[in-house]
């Protein structure tokens, strides 16, 4: 019975024993074959370190050098409740003035929590962002700060264990995070803000990971984000139990590539200039608002572009979305006046009327199409030079009458209008151009007016601008090239010419017509200039709200370049709803146009023009035997 007892206990000790064998069998087989890449992949993530490196963001340079926008890197200070234990109002104390962080409100994000992590773990809170874009002497300030802290105690009789507390809370409870930030600096604060935008903060996936980033947000930090952006560089390591780096077993390290620096056509002098007049011009005639572009005709460079109100892009935020857009590109109005110059070139150019024709103006009244057109003063007969010279719109009309509907149509388009311009700018609209079938009756009339059509600025400045160039209407340049953190170029971007609109000759003869305007005999003498002679156009014209002509709301304007017969400079300057000292485009906008030119040729030494002093045409008596020419190149 004995031997019995003993065989069944050795039996189940065998079996037992069999039993764990199997059971540490089938779980080393469930560890090492069935779960085997799904422990490995956690082993890795215990011991594996990937760290992202952001490439520096690259500048934004105006065409001498001078810096528009940069990048410098700074801090995300960090700290561990755990760490600072029961001392939140001591560290808050000490921190928050650094920081400029509200001392209460800093002590309760510092307090000790526990959360659960999305496996479901209760974890305390180990690491909470204080402040981000930190500048590094900030941070050494509040480095000091924490080192020289004191809680009104006699350390050196506590124990050791509370000793190292109060040592590592000094030492190691705040904190920067391991990889820099970077903060995007405007060194002109609203200089060119319209044109260079600002960033912000973008989150997105990156390897199942949510991440944030610095992008561009408008202008053309907006455009040419990638550019600038540059490419990110990554470090995987691995770790030891206190997540410190094993240097030795460090895998793979590659370094950022930094975004390539931007070179503008812009000049920042240039640029200062027109905000200047900007400003005062503001303040004087109490606008909604007030824009102005300079630019290079034979080449398309923009050296200046700016509108008022504006904004600081070091904070974006602080101004109203209407003060962040770039009106000169967003906004479309009727160009009234201006827009004349575009209809008389294209008649010009088909030969259709030489400068010498005399048209009657009707002393001011005229009807077509059961319209009534009108002039702001009461003219009779006017030569084509003199209908541009006085502005009249009824002369006007009636040469875009003889050229007929199509002709007019085309050298619309021609000219650019209807259509982006192609300016590396976020916002920009094509303006508004009816087919000729969707013409009423008093279109064609209208048309050569300024009315009946929606154009933004920057169109209808590069429209005058082509006819200064030979005819040749160009791609608004703004980016002169692209240089990598070394300043050697990269790409380099050469003017583009779109078409020639008019002939050369065409445009020489328009030109002749246009010199008129800025003389006694012309809407805008105000625009004369002493050492050269300038060739431009006024515009005036009632806005349009809700599609209804409103009385005592202008959009006011004049565009205009110099020296007339070798142009170096087209300047255009334009206000919306002027309410102060008149708003005619040769009472308001012209002496602006004069204070920004003689600036700016000064500054850029443009030779003066000794050309001959203009006369103004005699006035034919008949419009009898009015000779019609032939055009000498057509480019419709």
């Amino acid at each position: 019975m004995a031997k019995q007892l003993q065989f069944r206990r050795l039996l189940l000790a065998v079996v037992a024993m069999v039993l764990g064998f199997a059971g540490l069998g089938f779980r080393l087989v469930q560890l090492q074959v069935l779960r085997h890449e799904e422990l490995t992949d956690r082993a890795r993530e215990n011991t594996q370190i990937k760290v992202l490196m952001e490439p520096r963001r690259g500048d934004i340079l105006d065409r001498k050098g001078n810096l528009l926008a940069t990048s410098v890197f700074v801090k995300t200070v960090c700290a561990d409740p755990v760490l600072i234990g029961s001392r939140q109002t001591e560290v808050a104390r000490a921190v928050a003035p650094l920081l400029g962080l509200d001392e209460t409100e800093l002590a309760q994000r510092i307090m000790p929590r526990l959360r659960q992590n999305e496996k479901g773990a209760w974890v305390t809170n180990r690491y909470v962002v204080l402040k981000r874009k930190v500048s590094s002497e900030t941070w050494e300030k509040v480095r000091v700060a924490m080192k020289s802290l004191t809680f009104g105690v006699d350390e050196s009789s506590l124990p050791k264990s509370q000793r190292r507390f109060y040592q590592t809370l000094r030492e190691k409870a705040v904190f920067t995070d391991p990889l820099d930030d970077q903060l995007r600096v405007y060194p002109g604060q609203t200089l060119a803000a319209h044109v260079l935008g600002y960033v912000g903060m973008t989150e997105r996936e990156l390897n199942g990971s949510r991440i944030l980033e610095t992008s561009g947000k408008d202008g053309l930090e907006l455009t040419l984000n990638s550019k600038l952006s540059g490419v990110r560089g990554w470090r995987l390591t691995e770790a030891d139990r206190q997540r410190r780096e094993i240097v030795s077993f460090r895998d793979q390290d590659v370094e950022p590539r930094d975004g390539l620096n931007v070179v503008l056509t812009l000049d920042s002098v240039i640029q200062h200039i027109v905000e200047s007049a900007l400003a005062e011009a503001m303040e004087r005639h109490a606008p909604v608002s007030v824009s102005a572009i300079v630019v290079r005709p034979r080449t398309g460079e923009i050296l200046a572009m700016a509108t008022l109100p504006t904004f600081d892009p070091n904070r974006p935020g602080d101004a109203p979305a209407e003060a962040r857009r770039n009106r000169v590109i967003t906004d479309v109005v009727e160009p009234g006046s201006t827009f004349k110059a575009v209809v008389v070139s294209g008649a010009l150019n088909d030969g259709v009327v030489r400068l010498s024709d005399v048209f009657d103006c009707e002393h001011g009244r005229f009807y077509y199409g059961g319209r009534a057109l009108h002039d702001h003063d009461s003219y009779g007969l006017l030569s084509v030079a003199n209908i541009i010279a006085k502005s009249s719109n009824i002369g006007a009309a009636k040469i875009g009458i003889r050229m007929g509907e199509k002709r007019v149509y085309d050298y619309i388009l021609g000219f650019g209008f209807g259509v982006r311009t192609g300016i590396p700018l976020p916002g920009e609209v094509g303006g508004i151009v009816h087919p000729v079938n969707k013409w009423s009756k008093v279109t064609i009339a209208q048309l050569p007016m300024g009315h009946g059509l929606a154009v933004t600025q920057l169109q209808m400045t590069m429209a005058i601008a082509a006819i200064a160039n030979g005819g040749w209407l160009m791609r608004p340049m703004l980016v002169d090239r692209l240089e990598d953190p070394d300043h050697h170029v990269v790409a380099r971007y050469s003017p583009q010419r779109v078409r020639q609109v008019i002939s050369e000759e065409a445009a020489r003869t328009m030109i002749e017509a246009l010199k008129l305007v800025a003389t006694t005999n012309g809407t805008a003498p105000k625009a004369a200039l002493e050492h050269y002679t300038v060739a431009g156009k006024t515009g005036t014209a009632q806005k349009v709200v809700n599609g209804v002509y409103v009385r005592d709301k202008h959009y006011s304007s004049f565009i205009g370049f110099l020296p007339a017969d070798n142009p170096e400079l087209c300047i255009s300057v334009s206000f919306d709803e002027p309410s102060r000292h008149g708003y005619y485009g040769g009472v308001v906008p012209a002496p602006v146009f004069r204070q920004i030119a003689e600036r700016a040729a000064n500054y850029l030494n443009i030779r003066p023009d000794r050309g001959e002093e203009l006369t103004v045409p005699s006035e034919p008596v008949s419009l009898d035997d009015r000779p019609v020419g032939t055009a000498s190149a057509r480019s419709l």
